[in-house]
């Protein structure tokens, strides 16, 4: 989808009223917005309509975002990664700053950003963005690179990966099908 970056459509679904929640929605937003993330925003607070998809949904990205086997950095990496593919605003504009934080550099999320290929720091960030692209691409990992992932990544780190951007996947779709514009109103930045 193309957005143009100084409109953004209609956000087509807003988060349930606090003041309407049935008592579980309630304790969903509640364990939620007590949790690292703080508050419920973005995708979650979508999933809120649904309240038991807000439940499961938020424990396996609790353990995709906090709990893995991966560095932050590889993570934000494979994250962005996936925002990119999906044109997923709110993502991006998200864990951009996270990414930073992590130590990602900033001429790589840039590349991601434009589309350029990327420079990395180390062998690590490579893979994590070559399985990435590999998956979104093909849906599929050669024996080659799946090889070169295993010896660079390990099995754990290679399986927590395949986690992250399955749940980034999830993430990306709703935030798309309902227009969930760029986190705190910013611009869009993947037009």
């Amino acid at each position: 989808m193309t957005r143009d970056t100084h409109t953004w459509p209609s956000q087509r679904l807003p988060a349930p009223d606090p003041e309407t929640y049935s008592p579980r929605q309630r304790e969903i937003h509640d364990s939620i917005a007590s949790g690292p993330r703080g508050g419920v925003r973005g995708p979650l607070a979508i999933w809120l309509h649904r309240p038991e998809l807000a439940a499961r949904a938020q424990e396996l990205g609790r353990y995709c975002r906090y709990d893995t086997t991966l560095d932050p950095k590889l993570s934000e990496l494979a994250i962005l990664t996936m925002a990119r593919h999906w044109g997923a605003e709110y993502e991006w504009s998200a864990h951009k700053s996270e990414a930073l934080r992590a130590g990602l550099c900033p001429e790589l999320i840039e590349q991601i950003r434009i589309g350029a290929p990327p420079v990395y720091s180390d062998a690590d960030e490579r893979i994590v963005h070559a399985i990435a692209r590999s998956v979104l691409e093909t849906r599929q990992v050669s024996d080659a690179l799946y090889a070169e992932a295993i010896e660079t990544l390990g099995t754990d780190r290679l399986v927590d990966l395949i986690g992250v951007l399955g749940y980034y996947t999830l993430i990306s779709m709703t935030l798309n099908v309902f227009h969930v514009p760029p986190l705190a109103g910013g611009a869009a930045e993947l037009s």
